[in-house]
């Protein structure tokens, strides 16, 4: 599968991951090998989109990261393309990806905030607190973005931990509103319990299909 063409990231506000949590390239998988190891599913987010209905054939991970859910996705036989502005992840990813024939995301450095990639997509996933992790102030404008690569009735699920300082369920909704996009669902696990308070949450917002 052919990637496309790269959208050089530009220049701006440092994103948090940046500040706060930058240069774990090399030890980012380690939890999730862990868990791995001790029989637990690490794939829950894959699980979550491959139980949308209809199943959907074109994912957008947005903030990919390592590509640990991009690369499930893609075995299970989704177009997958992969975004991500940590240049040093997004190595990581493509030295896991498997070699043709088999398949691979396509993997594509840029931010999220300002990324065209000249297509749409049945889902756009941004897991891995990929929300609070971005510049301040940029979270609306990325969640418009985002929206701009549906497909009408296409979702966008996205979940992140809630905390204080950071991005709130109001203001991500209000943000989802504004970019044309209605709440669908709202979940506390990738596994799909339901929402009833907590300090996570997994959204389901999807935008209307044409008429």
């Amino acid at each position: 599968m052919g990637e496309p063409p790269p959208t050089p990231p530009a220049p701006g506000p440092r994103s948090r991951w940046a500040d706060e949590a930058g240069g774990r390239s090399a030890t980012y998988d380690e939890r999730w090998e862990a868990m791995a190891a001790e029989g637990l599913d690490v794939h829950g987010e894959a699980g979550l989109v491959c139980r949308l209905a209809p199943r959907p054939a074109t994912v957008l991970d947005a903030g990919c990261g390592t590509g640990r859910v991009a690369l499930e996705l893609a075995r299970r036989g989704h177009d997958v393309t992969g975004v991500d502005l940590d240049a040093s992840m997004l190595a990581v990813a493509r030295a896991k990806s498997p070699a043709p024939p088999a398949p691979s995301p396509a993997w594509v450095h840029a931010d999220l905030v300002g990324v065209d990639l000249g297509r749409t997509f049945e889902v756009v996933v941004a897991a891995g607190n990929v929300m609070i992790f971005l510049a301040p102030g940029t979270e609306a404008a990325v969640v418009a973005n985002l929206a701009r690569h549906l497909a009408p009735g296409g979702v966008l699920v996205a979940g992140f931990q809630l905390e204080a300082d950071r991005l709130g369920l109001a203001a991500y909704d209000e943000a989802a509103t504004a970019a044309g996009l209605d709440l669908a669902q709202r979940l506390a696990t990738w596994e799909g319990a339901p929402y009833r308070g907590g300090a996570y949450a997994v959204s389901v917002h999807r935008r209307p299909p044409a008429d």
